[in-house]
Order: structure tokens, then sequence, then C-alpha cells
């Protein structure tokens, strides 16, 4: 070869060669590998820049990089092991703090270059966040810190937390901003919360009151507000005036200031409230659906990630705290809706729930696809990834790899989330556009985490696929453009990084052996470098190396030219889902194509997202103010209020310019389209009145009502009409709609557990549903249609989704097998499980009182289940069957049962012995155990029919037919505290063919009935007239009187009657034709109406006027001639009755409780009026009658509106009641005595001549002033005993007295013998006259010795340490110089042994004893006294079992008087 060609050859070898070097070499990313001691407790990046903090929390130091982690350096401006805390400034990326546990800590201005001291007043407080900032750039330096104040007390230490707040970053020292704080929090301290408050607007948690002993009472945490930083303070009411105390924390998210508080209500068990503020201006109560299920509970309820349109809660519902359930609000919000039911939680709070980064609309969450088995049989949960694209308002499962699933079985992916973390950061997304990342698994549930893979979605979660068997930690880097991924399973020495969007993966080596332990990059994930934690295998440490390394990794060495504009694309969030506009904009990001081989290279640049407007749709808007939504359209609640300017002419066809109903969602981008929210053109007679004036509107109906309802808590009312349809009118009846035309329903069913939730059901397995209140129906396939056999057709309990349905089951020809079948379901009808055939009757055990096993179904079946149910007769035996876990372990309670019922906190079932053909009554507790009841002689229910009537006063009413059709009537008897005896309280009431009874309580005042008794039973058995006359009871029962009447009529005429047997008669439940018209009224305490007359006896109804109580029925005045159907309205500041004895035009209406009353004609044709309806809660000031006109079929709804009769608000001071528009009544005022039911108790109600709105105003709680010592009237007859003619309680003839109780089983020190009285339950009164108790005994046992015996078993052990010590004492020596101190603390004595003085030219004592010895001699002694004591509780004990043996055999172990201990369930919740 000639010698340029030799020449020539070489350079090209080696130019190849190098470029061949050259390119492997610039193929690789570098790395850089550092060692720490210890993981850090806190890695930050400070925002947009290289900087790198690395805190060591366990050695207490602070390293930093400036060169995003390649390089370190401790910070040598603090001191070795200060460093106690790291806080960065959220809104200044060159500030941060290191606090310490001293009084010095320090601050940095240049990203951890370098660090200067500052001083505090005060140790800080150990808070998760003791600092707090402002967010204007300008105001940086404003800084809140969180510390804890303690002072000396003879005891120890006080502490408390304060807050301190410097105006120069603690550059001077910091001034006391407020004391007693548990947190301060700028109101400008979040980007996303936008308003236009005092720039130094702060909130403080505080309490109203230092607390000597270090706690304090809940009820002294208020929030406060001050905008000159607490020199002067304003309490925040939220709305709801003083009443906003208990105040558990405050925090701001996303556009929202929440603020949690502890209701505090009698009654409310510690739940917890949220109210919300959007502007710091105005707070609203959040609005949870089904109230009475989604309640908040303390550490129950989590507000997670939440998106700048809604607030997201998550609330525990099941028994279980790890399973929940998200809510999401509205705009402002307020108002939530359930979004997704069980999801997954751990015990911490965590929630398997996060949102895309980047993305608006979109989240994936976890639930527990089988929650029913978690609660009941704590089993492994079974976890479901789910997606929405729509901000929570609808969910589907995540689409798994194509190619992975099988078409025959359905699966989807599932995915590790929040409450197993394994990264740093967000579990799945990232600052890169649409980048999605996860390790989970596909199938029916997700696979333990190291058995899972780890997939990818490059379009924000519509498709993914696996990118790496087994899980592995992965990070985002320049914009998606770099993925790196480790294994995380097991140790590793090598990385894996994609550079197309994860279609093919590069391995690199980093040269050593380690445990990932965390992968992250700066926070835009714009960077090419990453920081890569592991723990160094043992086989690759080195020599005074740490075994914790920091791998720098430098993706900019893969030597990627810069991408062009034509390396790059347009990518549209969910472009190929259905919902592509979200809050009206169509949202897309610039990216890299994936297969651009290039870098972005745009470090620190947010990726910028653009809007594309969308047309306005429907859903860009929501209801306008004093408009409703109504099966998904607003429609007004009532007429609109316009300005003072329009609709001033009075011509008849004036017009005025009006709210469509409808305004756009703020914040909302799109334009054009559909213009819901365009001002209407509205005829001025729509418009509200002025003030004075009444509305009224009229609505013919096709047929009459059969059933009409009002949503508890709401202005939502359903009919359904003789023709089977149904109607809905959400503004009280102002405009109504008929629901779903082509259906024909049979039935509609109002939860009742749940406010917001009914139930429509049709002829077919068809029904319908709503979960807010009616503002969206939904349909939905029931197991059956409605059973035609009369039961219930649906059974709730509190947990609102759990739902039994009792429908027909091969009824539709043959009639063969036709049966009703019972089935359940666990989530609200999307899944049913069977639970019995043949049933008559089957329901939940579980109740709001009868708090027993939340699974127990109680089913009433046939025992023979074969044939048709149709043609069953009473051979065939009625079993009742309790069954546990959802009916699967099942127990048979009676042979044979009539039926049962659930009332208060029992369970009564009448128990069948067919033998005897008698009936018997069964009473529990717990719904497991049953006792007898026992009936005074010849009252026993084995012959005679009975009524159960109420228990809302710990003690079951029962009425008992003692002569029977065609002139019913009969005896109430009243149970003990158990309900097992009962005791004769009134005789002879009335009661119809029906079985209805004239007995009511009045509502709101516990203990308080009237009922109607037949006067001439012996007259009336053979000629069938009844002689009513009225009694009312003001001690539950206990003892009867008439009622007084008044002196005068309305009109001030004396009343004819004058003799000493005049008294007040009224007409009772049995001749009402709406069963829910009540005497009073629960909003207006001590009210009560009815009509009757002042006489002998009762006289006809139409001859009878209307009466008003103030008192609670001890006094009487009549208000108006002529018999009246009447309604509470606005807590009884307004009252409306109505003619009820002929058709009629007009109605009456009273603002001073019937003082004076005004008429209001509402039509020029006479309507007959059958009743009047309004709110359930009677708080409103629009009611509805319910009439024909006498010449038309069909039935008409007269709408009344009497809110504009005046605007005056009613002022009320909880804080001072009384001396506002309120008054504090006492139901004793007109009586001798203060007290009723052992208690002088004070109530809050509106002073009856102040013509004022009560509306939402708040009300003060009732007040107990003192329990009362104890009169006659606290006390009723004991069983089988009856009051005689002079009122005092003898034992019935030829019965037995119960014997007494001498268990002691409740603790007591004396029993005592029966008497013929015992104390009224409900009756709080202590001390007194004590009729009820005979001979006073001493209890045996622990309580039955002395004082004196007492104290000799405690100093008996002192005594003998004193002795043994003594002995020691002379024995050892002590005395010549040892010094032994002795703390005793209750009855063991510590000896603390010290060494002798040494004196001069004296020795050290070289005893061989210890004071540890001198302290074991004391313990046998001690040891022996406490045996003593044993003994004897352990003798007491046996004992008090053996009796509660005696006094409980025959009884099913449920106690039989009222004393004994009542078993119970133990309530999960």
């Amino acid at each position: 070869m000639a010698p340029w060609h030799r020449t020539a050859a070489f350079i090209w070898s080696t130019l190849a060669f190098l470029l061949y070097f050259g390119y492997t070499s610039a193929a690789d990313p570098e790395h850089t590998i550092n060692y720490f001691n210890n993981a850090p407790t806190r890695l930050f990046f400070f925002d947009d820049t290289t900087n790198v903090i690395y805190h060591d929390a366990i050695f207490g130091d602070i390293h930093v990089s400036q060169d995003e982690g390649k390089t370190w350096k401790r910070a040598d401006d603090i001191p070795f092991g200060e460093a106690a805390m790291f806080i960065e400034h959220p809104f200044d990326n060159r500030v941060a703090f290191v606090l310490t546990n001293s009084y010095t800590h320090y601050r940095t201005d240049d990203r951890g270059k370098t660090w200067r001291t500052f001083e505090v007043p005060e140790l800080v407080a150990y808070v998760q966040n003791p600092l707090s900032f402002h967010s204007d750039s300008n105001k940086w330096e404003y800084t809140l810190l969180q510390a804890t104040k303690c002072d000396q007390i003879p005891w120890g230490e006080r502490c408390r937390d304060v807050t301190y707040y410097t105006k120069d970053g603690f550059a001077s020292s910091p001034q006391l901003l407020l004391e007693d704080v548990s947190r301060c929090q700028f109101a400008h301290s979040s980007k996303d919360f936008k308003h236009d408050a005092h720039e130094d607007l702060v909130y403080c948690v505080a309490y109203d009151s230092s607390a000597m002993t270090g706690s304090h009472s809940i009820a002294s945490s208020r929030l406060y507000s001050s905008t000159d930083f607490f020199a002067t303070k304003q309490n925040e009411n939220l709305g709801i005036g003083k009443n906003a105390k208990g105040v558990v924390a405050f925090a701001i998210v996303s556009k929202f200031a929440v603020v949690a508080l502890k209701d505090l209500t009698p009654g409310s068990e510690g739940d917890m409230l949220l109210y919300v503020t959007v502007n710091t201006k105005e707070w609203a109560k959040a609005q949870f659906p089904h109230a009475s299920q989604a309640r908040l509970r303390e550490n129950a309820y989590t507000i997670v990630e939440s998106t700048v349109h809604s607030l997201a809660v998550d609330v525990v519902l099941h028994d279980t705290t790890t399973v929940g359930t998200l809510f999401v609000s509205n705009s402002n919000g307020t108002y939530f809706v359930e979004s997704l039911t069980d999801t997954n939680r751990n015990m911490v709070g965590y929630v398997d729930y996060e949102t895309i980064y980047g993305v608006e609309g979109v989240g994936i969450a976890n639930v527990v696809a089988n929650a029913q088995d978690v609660e009941r049989k704590m089993v492994a949960k079974q976890l479901r990834s789910v997606i929405t694209f729509n901000d929570g308002s609808s969910w589907n499962p995540l689409v798994a790899p194509s190619g992975i699933c099988s078409s025959s079985d359905p699966c989807s992916l599932h995915l590790h989330s929040v409450t197993d973390m394994h990264n740093y950061g967000p579990v799945f997304s990232s600052p890169a556009p649409g980048f999605v990342m996860g390790v989970g698994s596909v199938g029916k549930a997700l696979a333990p985490y190291e058995e899972s893979n780890t997939y990818m979605s490059t379009d924000a979660g519509l498709t993914w696929t696996m990118v790496r068997e087994g899980a592995c930690q992965y990070e985002f880097g320049d914009s998606g453009s770099v993925i790196v991924i480790v294994d995380d399973e097991q140790p590793t020495n090598s990385i894996m990084y994609s550079t197309d969007m994860g279609k093919n993966w590069n391995t690199y080596d980093v040269g050593i052996q380690f445990r990932a332990r965390g992968l992250t990059t700066v926070s835009d994930s714009t960077s090419q470098k990453f920081l890569l934690l592991g723990q160094v295998m043992r086989q690759s440490q080195q020599p005074n190396q740490g075994r914790n390394a920091a791998i720098y990794l430098d993706f900019a060495a893969l030597g990627r030219p810069k991408c062009s504009s034509h390396d790059k694309e347009s990518w549209y969030a969910r472009a190929n889902s259905k919902s592509e506009c979200i809050m009206g904009a169509k949202q897309w990001y610039t990216r890299r194509k994936a297969d651009a081989d290039c870098y972005m290279g745009e470090k620190f640049h947010d990726p910028e997202v653009h809007d594309d407007k969308c047309p306005c749709e429907e859903h860009d808007y929501e209801c306008d103010y004093n408009y409703v939504r109504s099966d998904g359209k607003c429609v007004p609640s009532g007429p609109e209020r316009i300005p003072s300017t329009q609709c001033t002419l009075g011509t008849p066809n004036e017009k005025y310019m009006g709210s469509s109903g409808y305004r756009k969602i703020p914040g909302n981008k799109c334009e054009g389209g559909s213009r819901m929210d365009e001002p209407m053109s509205k005829d001025c007679s729509e418009a509200e009145p002025v003030e004075g004036a009444i509305v009224h509107q009229i609505h013919s109906f096709p047929g009459d009502i059969v059933q009409s309802e009002y949503f508890k808590d709401s202005k939502t009312v359903l009919v359904r009409l003789t023709d089977l349809t149904i109607w809905q009118s959400s503004n009280e009846g102002y405009t109504w709609e008929q629901k779903f035309p082509e259906e024909r329903f049979v039935a509609f069913y109002m939860h009742t557990h749940s406010n917001e939730r009914a139930y429509l059901l049709t002829n077919s397995n068809k029904y319908y549903y709503t979960t807010d209140g009616g503002s969206f129906w939904h349909s939905s396939e029931a197991p059956s249609p409605p059973n035609t056999f009369g039961a219930q057709v649906l059974r709730f309990q509190p947990r609102t989704e759990y739902v039994i349905w009792i429908g027909n089951v091969d009824c539709q020809s043959g009639y063969e097998n036709c049966r009703a079948q019972a089935q359940y379901t666990w989530n609200n009808g999307r899944d049913w499980k069977w639970v019995e055939d043949y049933v008559v009757n089957c329901d939940w055990a579980r109740d709001e009182e009868l708090r027993v096993d939340s699974s127990q179904i109680l089913c009433e079946s046939y025992a023979d289940k074969q044939g048709s149910q149709m043609f069953f007769g009473s051979n065939n035996a009625l079993q009742l069957v309790s069954g546990t876990d959802y009916y699967m372990t099942k127990k048979k309670l009676f042979d044979h049962v009539v039926g049962f019922t659930k009332f208060s906190e029992f369970l009564i079932v009448a128990e069948y012995h067919p033998m005897r053909g008698t009936l018997n009554i069964q009473v529990s507790l717990d719904g497991r155990t049953f006792a007898s009841g026992s009936f005074p002689p010849g009252m026993h229910p084995d012959s005679h029919a009975y009524t159960i009537l109420e228990s809302s006063t710990k003690s079951i009413f029962l009425h008992m037919t003692m002569n029977e059709e065609p002139t019913p009537w009969g005896n109430i008897l009243k149970s003990n505290s158990n309900g097992t005896y009962f005791g004769l309280s009134l005789e002879n009431v009335n009661r119809n063919i029906g079985g209805f009874v004239d007995f009511e309580k009045f509502v709101g005042l516990d203990g308080i009935a009237m009922a109607n008794i037949v006067a001439n039973p012996a007259e009336a058995a053979l000629t069938g007239y009844k002689a009513l006359q009225t009694r009312i009871t003001h001690n539950d029962g206990g003892t009867w009187k008439p009622l007084v009447p008044p002196s005068v009529d309305s009109l001030g005429m004396k009343y004819p009657c004058t003799s000493v047997g005049c008294a007040l008669h009224v007409h009772g439940y049995t001749e009402r034709f709406d069963a829910r018209a009540t005497y009073s009224s629960p909003s207006v305490v001590g009210v009560v109406i009815a009509v009757g007359n002042v006489g002998d006896s009762l006289a006809t109804y139409t001859e009878s006027d209307t009466f008003l109580s103030r008192d609670g029925g001890f006094t009487w005045e009549e208000v108006h001639k002529d018999a009246h159907l009447w309604e509470f309205g606005d807590s009884g500041s307004i009252i409306v009755i109505v003619n009820d004895e002929e058709p009629t035009d007009h109605v009456l209406f009273t603002t001073d409780e019937g003082l004076t009353w005004r008429e209001y004609k509402f039509t020029t044709e006479k309507i007959r009026v059958r009743d009047i309806m309004t709110v359930q809660e009677d708080t409103s000031r629009k009611f509805m009658l319910l009439g024909r006109y006498s010449a038309t079929a069909g039935l008409v709804v007269v709408h009344l509106d009497f809110s504009s009769l005046t605007h005056k608000q009613c002022l009320v001071d909880v804080e001072n009641p009384g001396h506002d528009d309120f008054e504090l009544w006492s139901p004793s005022e007109e009586r001798a005595s203060l007290c009723l039911f052992g208690r002088q108790t004070l109530y809050h109600r509106r002073k009856r001549d102040v013509n004022c709105v009560v509306g939402d105003t708040p009300k003060a709680l009732d007040n107990i002033v003192r329990n009362c010592t104890c009169t006659p009237e606290d006390f009723e007859c004991e069983f089988n005993h009856v009051r005689n003619e002079e009122g005092e309680c003898v034992l019935v003839p030829g019965t037995n007295s119960l014997p007494s109780d001498d268990s002691c089983r409740n603790g007591e020190d004396y029993w005592y013998e029966r008497t013929a009285y015992r104390k009224v339950d409900y009756s709080t009164c202590e001390g007194g006259d004590r009729i009820d108790r005979g001979t006073q005994h001493l209890c045996p046992g622990i309580n039955g010795h002395s004082a004196m015996f007492w104290m000799m078993v405690i100093l008996f052990p002192f005594v003998i340490t004193a002795l043994v010590a003594w002995w020691w004492y002379n024995k050892s020596g002590m005395a010549r110089g040892q010094v032994t101190s002795t703390l005793c603390v209750r009855v063991v004595c510590l000896s603390l042994t010290h060494r002798t003085i040494r004196l001069p030219g004296g020795e050290y004592s070289h005893r061989s004893g210890s004071g540890v010895m001198d302290t074991l001699a004391s313990v046998p002694w001690f040891l022996l006294g406490l045996s003593g004591i044993a003994f004897e509780y352990i003798a007491s004990s046996l004992e008090s079992v053996s009796m509660n043996y005696r006094a409980r055999r025959g009884y099913r172990d449920v106690p039989v008087d009222e004393d004994a201990q009542v078993l119970h369930f133990e309530d999960e919740e």
C-alpha cells in the first residue's frame, strides 16, 4: 500500500475511533455521588433555582448545594446539632429559616449560602408550621411566629401558645400578637385566596380566657380577626352570632377560608361544622347531603387537595375509620354533593385522592371495593382506582393497557396512591404536561406493592402503557423529555431513563449497590438534572463514608440539540373525552413531540397553559340568588326582589327586567354560546311586593292528593295524586312540575335518616331516587316490583346507603309461588343481596336511639315457605328471625308473632301463644335479649287489643283497649324505664275503630300530653254515645287534670257554664284529616292551638271554637269563634288559621299569637280547605292550602306568601337573653311551683307583641336553671298500684307489690324497700320527700363498710412500712449519718437513698443493704393490705352476681326493674 494511502487510512481510522467514542461518551448521562450519615428529614429545592437544602434532623445539620446536588457543603453559619426545623418562605425564593430548640434561630436571604441569627423571646411551639407568611411580595418580611410561653406556678409550669409578629423578617425583636392561641394566619397567605380585605388582616384561633391548668375548654375557642396586629380585635361570628365558639381549626384552602368548629349544642355528639368564605366578609355553613349521616366528626374528615373551583372533603361515614366518602362543593364552597363513595383512607386521615397537576378537572382516587366486608369482617381491603375528568361529577375505572385484559373478565388498572407513598412530591403527576406515572396492577383489584408494575400515561390518564415490570420510583425532567425510573423493590446499581416518552429505555450504571429511597428534581420538572437518594449496601460502602448516598444525575451530557418549533406540538387535555371544556375553556400545552431527539431547555419556565374559550353551555351556569335547582333547572324560590325604581307605574301590564335564574359560575371563561344569564322581561305581578303585602298563587291538580310531604330542612315538597302522578315544587308550592309523566307511581318514600334522600316507586322494577333534596333525580332498577302484601317497601337505617327492599316475586303469572321477598343494598341500589322470602316485614334493628349492631336485620316471615303467600292464613305461623352480619348469621327469636316495632330505644314484639290464644309483649333494649311485659290485673294483652303510643321520655306509653267496637276505648299504661313493668296512667281513653287514640304529647315540651277520656263508660257501652272530656298531664302521665277554661270568650263574654265541673275540652287525634297536624310546633315552645268548647263535655266539631295556650296548656284563651285549621310559621311569629266548617275565600293570620287577627282574601270562588301545609320545622312564612272548589273535580293548592309582611329582622343577644326581641319563658310561670320534671327550665322564644321575622336567627339554648327538690308531682304509682279518689297510690286488691331490689348493682351505698310510688324517670329532682323510698338498708360488699374500716385499710400498710423502716434504721446505723428520703405516692412508698455525707476524717458507709431493699421490705405488707381489699371486692361481686341471677331468672337476662342496668350494644359511632 502506498505511504499516502496508509497515512489516509490511519487518519480516517483515528477520526472514526474518536467520533465513535465521543458519541458513546456523549450518549451517557453523568453522575456524582455524595455521602451523608443520615437520610434527609427534608430535601428542598428553592423554587426556580439550582439551590438545594438537605436537612439532617438526627445530627441537626443543614447541608447546601448550589448546583442541584452535585456538590454539597454544610451550612457553617449554623452550629453543629442546632437545626431542628427547616422552613422555606413560600412567596420569596431567596428566604428560608432554620429553627432551633433555643431562643436563637437562623435566616438566609441568599438561598442557603449564608445564614444570620435572630432572637425570639420564647421557645418555638411544637406545631407543624410555626411560621406563617404574608403573600404580598412587598410584605415578604411580614411573618407570624407560634411560640410557647411557660410561667412558673407552685406545682410546676403552666404553658400556653402565644403568637409573635415581625414586619422586618426578625431583624428586630418580634412583638407579641396574641396569647392563648392555637393558630394565627394572614388572610393574605395564599395566591388563590383572592379578596379585597385589609392587607394586614390576621385571623387567630384563640381562647377567650386563660386556663390556670394549661388546658382550655373547647367552648372558649373562637376565631378572632384584626387589621392592626391585635391592638383591637374582632370576634368573627361566622353569621351565627356569639354561638361561633368551639373553633377547632382554621385553614386557607385554594380560594376558600375554612373554619371547623365543634357543635356544642346538646345532643350533637360533638359533630363538626364547617364554615366557608371566599371574600372574608360573608361566612356560610357548609351544607352536606343526608346531613344525619354525613356528620363531620373530629379526626374523621379530611379536606383533600382541592381545585380553584371547588372544595373537596372526605368524610368517614362507615364504622371503620379507613373508609370514607368524598364530597365536592359548589363554587362558593357552601353546598356539597356526594362525589365518590367508599374512598380509601388510612388511620392518620390521608386519603387516596390526587388531582393531576396542571390539568383542571382530572383526579385519581382509590375506592374500597369490599367496604362492607372490611367493616363487617375486618378483611383486607380490595382497592380499585377510578378517574374523573369533570371535577368529580363522574368517575370511571382506569383503562388498562391494551392486550392485558381478556374480553370476558372485567378488569382495569389500579394504582398505589397517597396512603402508600414511596417517593417525594405528588404521587402520579408533575408539571410536565400530561405525563402521569404510577405503580399498580391490572385486574379486579390492586395487588400488593411488591407484586406491582410501573405504568405511564402521556395524556393525563386517558390511556396507559406498562413501562417496566416491577415497582419503580419515577421522576420527570426537562418538561417530560427525560423520564427516569429506579427499582423500588430490591437493591440495584443502575437507573433507567427514556427520552421518547417511555417508548424505549436505557440503563445507566451508577457504580454502587444501593436501595432507592427517593428520586426528585427541581420543583417544576424543567431541569435535566436529577437527585437520587439511596441507602448504600454494605458491600459498596467505603470506610469513613455515610450509608446514605445522594446521587446526582446529569442528562445534559446526552448531547441532544435544543428543540426547535418543529419539534413541538400542542397537546390538548382530555382530547378524546366528551368533556373537553371545563370551566368554559379547552386547556392545551406546548410540549415536545415523542419522536423528537432534542431537549426542551426551558429551565425554570413553568409550562404555560393556554385556554381556548368554549361556547357557553348549561353546565357553565349555576342558580342565581333566590333560585333553587329542581331536576336540573333553576326555578324561583319565591317572588323576585327588585330595585325600588322598577314597577312604579302600577299599570296592569307593566314589566321589569329580572334575573333569568342563572348566573355564570365565578371563574368560568366561556364566551358566546348559550347566554342563560341574560336578564328577562317579567310581569311586575311576579315581583316581590312592597313591605306589608301578601302574595298568593293557585295551582290546580287533575286529581286528589293522596300523599304529600316536605323534604326536611328544605323548601321542596312532593305530592302524589290519585291518578298515580307525582308533582314537585321546589319553592313551597309557588310553582309545580310533574315528575316523569310517562310513569305511574304507586308510592314515594322519604329517607327516615337522610333529609335529602327520597324514592319514587313505580309499578315495575324501576324507581327514581334523589340524594340532594330533589335537585336531581336518577333512575335505577330494584330487584323486584313493590310488594302488594301491605308490607312497607323500603326500610332505612342511619347509614344512608343501606336500604331494605320488599317486593313481589313470581307474581306476574300463575301465583303458584307468589311471595314477598326482602333484599338489601349497601350502596344505594347499585347491588342487591337476598335476605328472606315470604316476609311480612323486614327492618334494620338499628335506629337513631336503638343503637344496636348496624348489620342486624329483623324479619317477620312465614314458617312454611311454600306456595303462594296470597292464600296463607293463621295456620302458617309468622316467625321473627334476627340476622346479624347482614342476615348471614340467623337466630330465631320467636316462633309466632303478630308484629314488631321500634320506638326510641325500645324494640317491641307482639308474641302470640297459639296454644292459649293469647298475646304477650316482649321488650328489648339491645335487639338480642327480650323481657316479657308485666301488666296490672285484667289488663294483659292476651285478651285485649293494644296500641303503642310513643316512648320519647324513656318509657313506653301503651293504650290497652278495654271496650271493643263499635264504641272502643281503653286505658293508657306507662312502663318503667326498660319497658317491662306497665302501670295504669289514665283510664277510659278514647280511640277509634282504626286503632288511633286521642293521646298526643306536646312537641318541644317532653312529658306534657293531652288525652280525651270517655266520661260515661257505662252508658256508652250500651248507647254507643261517648261523652268525651279532655285531660292534661304535666308530669309524663303521673297525674292527669282537666283543662282550666278561660274566664271569657274571644268576644269578651262569660261562658254560660259556671259549675265546678266546667272545663275546656278539645278535639283530638282521632278526628283529624291530616294526622301530622299537631297541637304544638317544634319551633315555638309552649304555644298550643286546639279546637274545642267550654262545658261539661266535648261538643261536636261544628259547635266548637278555636283556643290557644302560651304556657304549655296550663292556661287557655279563646282566640276565634268557629272551628279552624291552623298552622304555625316562622317559629310562631305568624299563625294562619282557616275556617274548617264550610267553604271559604279567606284566611286569618296573626303576628301576636292571637291577640289580633287580620284577614287575607285569596279567591273569589270559595274553596273547601282540608289542610294547611308548611315546612316540617314551621320556620317558613309560606303556606299551602289544600282544598277543592265545590263545582269542579280535582284539587287546588293555594300558595300563600307572607314574607313581605315585614322586613324587620328579630334582634337576638344570646349572651344576654331577654334583653332583645326574645323572652325567657318557663312552663312553670303560671303555677305555684317553679319546677317541672324536677327542674326549672327557661326557654327562648319571640316576644308576643314584637312584629319581626325570626328566620334563621340563632336562638339561645334552653337553660336549665337548677334541679329542684322532689315533690309529689315527681312520682307516679308503682306496678300494681292505682290512684284512689284522694289521689294516693294504693295496691290493687288481690295483687302483690314487687319485691324490693337489694342488688345494689350500680354501686349504691344503700338500698330501699319499695313503696306504692316510683319516681318519674324523666324527672331530675333531688332530695326532698322521697316517697318512693321505704326503709333504708346498707348495701352488702365494698360499699357496706364504714369510713373507719376504710381508714384502717389505708393506714395499715403505712404503719407496717414505718415499723420496718424504724427497724432498718436502728439495725443499719443510718442514724450515724446516712441520709434517706422517702417519697410516698398514694400508698406505695419509694425510699430514695443517698450516700452518707463525707466529713473530714470520716468514711463512707459500707452497709450491704440498699434503698431498693428498703422499698421492697414494705411491698409484701402492702400487697397483703390490697389482697384483703380484693378479697372483699370479689366476695361482694360474687354475691351481687348470684343476686342478679335470682332476680333475672326467666327474663332472658334483661333487667326487670327500672333501676337495673340496661344492656346495650356498644355504639361504634
